[in-house]
């Protein structure tokens, strides 16, 4: 197989979409709630905030999972 400029062109293009995606899905799911869950923590005053978003990510994890045995479940 030839790695050629072209062929790394098009896999930074993917990559791109890929993370422009996962970024508007983070939007959206921010704007439900996601991220506001009881165990997730934030610390922080005026001009510095650190957020630890333990409970969703539980969550994406467990909703993630379950997508991958599935997948994989069909494919057998």
């Amino acid at each position: 197989m030839d790695f050629g400029p072209q062929q790394i062109g098009k896999w930074l293009l993917l990559t791109g979409i890929i993370i422009a995606l996962l970024g508007a899905i983070m939007v959206v799911l921010g704007k439900v709630g996601l991220f506001k869950l009881p165990g997730d923590l934030q610390f922080g005053s005026k001009n510095w905030r650190i957020y630890l978003p333990i409970a969703s990510c539980i969550i994406l994890s467990i909703i993630l999972t379950l997508i991958l045995w599935l997948i994989n479940y069909f494919r057998r």
